[in-house]
């Protein structure tokens, strides 16, 4: 937990890493900019956001209350101050008062206050609900500038929280009139350096500076609007196609850059590329556990032994990609180590557990069959989630486990409406996930404990549910440490519950005249568009 009285920190929106941040009078007169993206967001509004590359795009739009540094440390945005009480549980947050929402009206603490209790909203984002905010009380207007809000219980994820894409801040009058609420679009307001103004559905988001932005993180490059007049991202989801439109002048920037392409950028010296891991959650396979075969832990261990991870990396990612160990990414404080070099690769193994779990023929196709059934897994993923190639590791993955173990596993990419069915209807054997947040405890909270909104391995485990609780209550992060080891240690190496393949990084290459790209300190993800700028 910060200190009582939170110190002003400066923090730093956004790594400059090709170029130095310059003053605003060298910059040339506004300018425009194209940016290719990699995934077209399933909804605009930060209060839904579920995709990490979406990140980039919402807080173009919205602000956050609190801003996270790469230390794992708190700094000011939209509020300037915050004490917490000794029991935890009062959070008083003194807001600026130079604020408006892009429709002009005035953000205040009765707005902060609006955004709050909408996650109350019954249909609303009850996921939010009841792990981020699931210690929330009440908030209470004090003054303007002054809201104090009382938890039930001491949350070490709060303040992770007001500083994360859920605490984006949408104007109230949009709350209330905006046409489709859940999805965002041109008529949410909010208080960010860019304002939407255009949408075509599979096409691209167009954004026009907003020019009365005067209140960025006191630690970003320049102070008030952004450089560029505009910015229009392109939906582009292949690679060879949006690395195409960078080379040939189509665009100026793109992310989502993979090994394959990263070779003609790094060659071209007119681009540059910059990659930074992300925090949270590494990219795994979840078993379903409530359903044959993974019901059987033996599978489940032949599934991770059958597949040489690392040859697959190098194939798909040409030794670009880092291998990932555990549910927790590399990046994050509460990697644990110690599950490095403990499952994998081991063919005879795979073979000889499920010899003994009593898959022992073999049909015509090389299948493994018990009682006149193959030994058949899915994965059913939303094309919405797919990136970093991860169909053509699935594929990989594939080949690998039916040639060393006889697995059928099948891999089927499909429409979010028909992802989200078999996922309600329990009608799939893998889960496949990464997720971004910045603090892994709060990914943790959702894919874990037997009621979180994103357990799909229907595994429960009282001991891991203890040690999250606790591990959320506690603001020593040492202790924290140790408690996320201990839940590691039973999802990964005793139960076989998560398969880690990779730690998600993202990418951005970019015309040399193109600065002020970095990324999120926090989460490795791109940073908004707020300081790039043109320069020569």
């Amino acid at each position: 937990m910060e200190p009582h009285v939170k110190r002003l920190i400066p923090v730093l929106l956004l790594a400059l890493a090709a170029c130095g941040a310059q003053p605003a009078a060298q910059q040339a007169a506004p300018v425009g900019l194209t940016w290719a993206v990699e995934t077209q967001p399933i909804t605009l509004n930060p209060q839904q956001w579920s995709q990490n590359k979406a990140r980039l795009l919402v807080f173009n739009q919205f602000d956050a209350l609190l801003t996270r540094n790469k230390d794992g440390s708190f700094g000011p945005w939209l509020a300037k101050a915050w004490k917490v009480s000794d029991d935890e549980l009062t959070y008083t947050l003194t807001l600026r008062d130079d604020v408006t929402f892009h429709d002009g009206t005035r953000f205040d603490a009765a707005s902060v206050k609006a955004n709050l209790d909408q996650f109350f909203v019954e249909g609303y984002n009850a996921a939010v609900a009841g792990i981020q905010l699931r210690a929330f009380k009440e908030a209470k207007v004090l003054s303007p500038t002054t809201l104090e809000i009382t938890l039930k219980e001491p949350d070490a994820l709060f303040l992770d929280f007001l500083a994360s894409p859920y605490a984006g801040q949408i104007s109230p009058k949009s709350l209330k009139s905006a046409k489709d609420l859940k999805f965002g679009g041109t008529d949410l307001a909010g208080t960010g350096p860019f304002i939407l103004d255009r949408y075509v559905p599979g096409q691209e988001l167009h954004y026009r500076r907003n020019p009365a932005y005067k209140w960025p993180p006191a630690g970003a490059a320049h102070q008030g609007p952004a450089h560029l007049a505009e910015i229009t991202y392109r939906f582009l989801p292949e690679a060879a196609v949006r690395v195409g439109a960078l080379t040939s002048g189509q665009v100026q920037v793109i992310e989502g850059v993979p090994a394959t392409e990263a070779g003609l950028i790094k060659n071209d010296p007119g681009l540059t590329l910059q990659t930074a891991l992300n925090s949270g959650t590494s990219f795994s396979y979840y078993f379903n556990t409530s359903r044959a075969p993974f019901d059987d832990q033996r599978v489940r261990e032949a599934f991770r032994a059958a597949v040489d991870v690392d040859a697959v990396l190098k194939a798909v990612y040409q030794g670009t990609a880092t291998r990932a160990w555990s549910i927790v990414g590399k990046a994050s404080p509460f990697y644990d180590a110690s599950l490095e070099n403990t499952f994998g690769g081991d063919a005879a193994r795979a073979n000889k557990l499920l010899d003994e779990a009593g898959w022992k023929q073999r049909d015509a196709q090389g299948y493994r069959v018990k009682g006149g059934k193959r030994l058949s897994v899915r994965t059913i993923a939303s094309a919405a989630f797919i990136r970093d190639r991860r169909d053509i590791l699935a594929q990989a993955i594939q080949a690998q486990v039916k040639q060393n173990a006889g697995i059928d596993f099948q891999v089927k990419i499909v429409d979010q409406g028909t992802a989200q069915k078999a996922l309600d209807d329990n009608d799939y054997e893998v889960f496949e996930n990464s997720r971004g947040d910045s603090d892994a405890g709060a990914a943790l909270n959702l894919l874990l404990p037997g009621k979180g909104a994103l357990n799909r391995t229907h595994f429960s485990d009282p001991d891991v549910e203890k040690w999250i609780a606790e591990a959320s209550r506690t603001s020593d992060q040492a202790r924290r440490k140790e408690l996320y080891a201990k839940v590691q240690q039973v999802v990964v190496r005793d139960k076989a519950i998560v398969f880690p393949l990779y730690v998600p990084a993202d990418q951005i290459a970019a015309q040399k005249s193109v600065q002020g790209l970095g990324f999120h300190p926090a989460s490795g993800t791109p940073a908004s568009a707020y300081d790039v700028r043109i320069g020569t």
